[in-house]
């Protein structure tokens, strides 16, 4: 590895899961978690910082009560149609713009296509510091908010698209957020 560099070339999606704990239970409303503070930190500790660092949006999906899924009256459902124009759009505004996707922007194009005005810096600092994001979460912060202002048909990144990436962002930080 000292001696050499070798590239392999790939573009790719990863979606992944996991259980917060060893037991699955951890953060379930009905408490039937049993596992130590150690058992979990171990547990969570089996993801490196340098992997999560290069997964873009991170959440937790939570139990879902039995009512959920037995209910007669759902919420209304936004169309798939609807998601498909959007996401669409987005991507075309993408291309129109920087000739890529987000996730193709190299860094030194992100100050370009990426703008953020005082308040969402001085935001993004304040969350950079106190969840310890490195320089590499910084970058995916600005991809993921760029895509979240697109989606929203806005040409600028805003407060809102910067608070809601840093939130796909505190899996790494280190913390459990369970």
């Amino acid at each position: 590895r000292a001696a050499g560099k070798a590239e392999f070339p790939a573009r790719f999606q990863l979606v992944a899961a996991m259980n917060p704990c060893p037991c699955g239970h951890l953060g379930d409303p009905a408490g039937n978690c049993r596992c130590t503070s150690e058992q979990i930190a171990r547990y969570q500790g089996r993801i490196s910082g340098p992997l999560l660092d290069r997964i873009d949006i991170q959440v937790q999906v939570p139990t879902q009560p039995a009512e959920t899924f037995i209910d007669n009256d759902p919420a209304p459902e936004v169309p798939s149609a609807r998601i498909r124009e959007k996401v669409i759009g987005a991507h075309y505004r993408q291309l129109e713009r920087q000739g890529c996707a987000n996730a193709q922007l190299e860094n030194g194009q992100l100050e370009r296509h990426c703008r953020l005005d005082r308040e969402c810096r001085a935001f993004l600092l304040r969350a950079m510091n106190s969840l310890g994001l490195s320089a590499r979460g910084y970058h995916r912060i600005l991809r993921v908010a760029r895509s979240i202002a697109d989606l929203a048909g806005e040409e600028a990144i805003a407060l809102p698209h910067v608070t809601e990436a840093v939130g796909y962002r505190r899996l790494d930080a280190g913390a459990s957020v369970y």
